[in-house]
Order: C-alpha cells, then sequence, then structure tokens
C-alpha cells in the first residue's frame, strides 16, 4: 500500500466534503474548491473521517492513491488557512503596484510589465518591492508565482530579479574577476 494514501484524513468540523460523480467539493470559512478523481481511486467518508482507496496495485495506482490523499489534505488545508508565497523583487527602480485585477510591474525593460490576476489569487504589495499572493488553492498560487517569478529570474552576477522570499542565488563571479587581473 502506498504509505501516504493509507492514512486517513480527520476532517474538521468547519469543513463539508461531498463526493459525486467522480469529483470531491470541499467547502469551508476560506473558501470552496473542487477537484475531479481519476476512475482508479474512489473516496468514502464515514465518521467525520475520510478513507481513499484505489482499484488494484498496480504501480500507477499506489502513486495515484498517495497523490490524490495528498490533493485532498491541501484543499482542507487551503479552505481553512490558505496559502500564502512571498516575492521579492532586486534591483534599482524595480518596483511592482496592484492596479484593479492587475499587476503593473516595472523590472528595467522598455515597458511596463502587466499581469492579469487570476480568480481565486489575490496579490499585496505591502512594499514597492514585495508581493504577497494569496489563495485557497496550493496548485494555482504555486502556478502564479512562478509565472510572476519568470518575468525576470535572478540573475547569477548582480542578484537582481523576482526571486521567492528568502531564496538563496549563488552568485558568480564576473569575467574581470576570475582571469585575476
Amino acid at each position: 500500500m502506498s504509505r501516504i494514501g493509507k492514512k486517513l484524513v480527520v476532517i474538521p468540523k468547519e469543513v463539508k466534503i461531498e463526493v459525486k460523480d467522480g469529483v470531491v467539493f470541499v467547502e469551508g470559512p476560506k473558501g470552496k474548491l473542487n477537484r475531479k478523481l481519476s476512475d482508479r481511486i474512489s473516496v468514502e467518508i464515514k465518521d467525520g473521517q475520510l478513507f481513499v482507496k484505489r482499484v488494484s496495485d498496480t504501480k500507477i495506482d499506489k502513486s495515484m492513491h498517495g497523490l490524490f490523499r495528498a490533493l485532498i489534505i491541501n484543499m482542507i488545508n487551503g479552505v481553512t488557512e490558505g496559502f500564502v508565497k512571498e516575492l521579492e523583487i532586486i534591483g534599482v527602480g524595480f518596483k511592482a503596484a496592484v492596479v484593479g485585477d492587475k499587476l503593473n510591474m516595472a523590472l528595467g525593460f522598455s515597458h511596463p510589465v502587466n499581469f492579469n490576476i487570476p480568480a481565486g489569487v489575490k496579490i499585496e504589495t505591502p512594499k514597492p518591492t514585495q508581493l504577497v499572493i494569496k489563495s485557497t488553492d496550493k496548485e494555482l498560487i504555486g502556478k502564479v508565482a512562478a509565472e510572476i517569478r519568470a518575468f525576470y529570474p535572478p540573475e547569477p552576477y548582480k542578484g537582481k530579479g523576482i526571486r521567492y522570499l528568502g531564496e538563496h542565488v549563488k552568485k558568480k563571479i564576473g569575467k574581470a574577476q576570475a582571469t585575476g587581473k
């Protein structure tokens, strides 16, 4: 059995979970989420506990077993606590601001960079060089953070760019220092 998949899931009191036609619906104080299950996975709810079961013991079924249990746990955590990702912008003149449903960034290009904020995601800028991304969906928040970071990933010589808060970028020495001149 999958070590992760066989662990039972205790459903918090403020969370409602329903399974209909192969789709898991999770509702909590912060919102609602749903996910379609694989045909090879089934979910049962008994006495405030959720059990994830698989059809057979093939390798793919074992991996799906653990995956869908982890996805359901993430959905429960999302509707109760929510998820947060923080990004920092490093560079002279680099800044960001939220205007309506768009994120406007000045990243040293000849034009401003605009990013449409998807539904279900909230972006705040407590400082012009800091972004706080909040959502109930862990997959969506990771995707949005990666898309924003991809506009200007941290470069290894000066360290300029967009990085996750606390991310360490190993700097390279320049060509002049490498030759010893």
